[in-house]
């Protein structure tokens, strides 16, 4: 017996939420996006409108945008909370140009390489068309509330008439 069997393999998923892995992570933007500030008491994400920590004055929170993904990979919706100021500017240059424009009509490949504080990432849109039949129609019955983030509460079973 051994302490794990010999064609075990460590499951992929990250849960509910897109985490860019080495090497490149393709997804699709399926949701308008929410931006708020990001910060953290004892291990856990606090999510403000106001620039200014709450938590800690001396600190500056991130900037963050939350939107719901489709995760090209695992073929399902995700949230996707972005801080990284790279992948941001990458995103908004990409919704700015005349020949992309809103980043819901095409998949984004985000290539992670390095870690730690050498970690770099690169951005590059992917071909433009539809989403996928099994995307539009996930997105279409998903019952996923953004704003529940807010509140700390879990995007995927908040109680609110409104949904995403």
């Amino acid at each position: 017996m051994t302490f794990l069997p010999d064609n075990y393999e460590q499951p992929a998923s990250w849960g509910n939420y897109l985490k860019f892995k080495k090497g490149t992570t393709r997804f699709r933007i399926m949701s308008d996006s929410i931006t708020w500030y990001l910060d953290w008491k004892d291990n856990k994400p606090v999510r403000t409108k106001e620039k200014q920590s709450a938590i800690d004055p001396e600190r500056k929170p991130k900037h963050f945008w939350a939107f719901v993904v489709w995760d090209c990979d695992e073929k399902r919706l995700k949230i996707l909370e972005v801080t990284q100021k790279g992948i941001q500017d990458a995103i908004l240059a990409l919704y700015k140009d005349q020949d992309r424009g809103d980043p819901k009509g095409y998949d984004i490949k985000v290539t992670k390489e390095g870690e730690g504080m050498d970690t770099k990432y690169a951005v590059a849109p992917w071909k433009l068309e539809l989403a996928s039949d099994e995307a539009t129609k996930a997105y279409k019955d998903a019952s996923i509330y953004l704003e529940a983030l807010y509140d700390g509460e879990d995007p995927f079973t908040a109680d609110t008439p409104f949904w995403f």
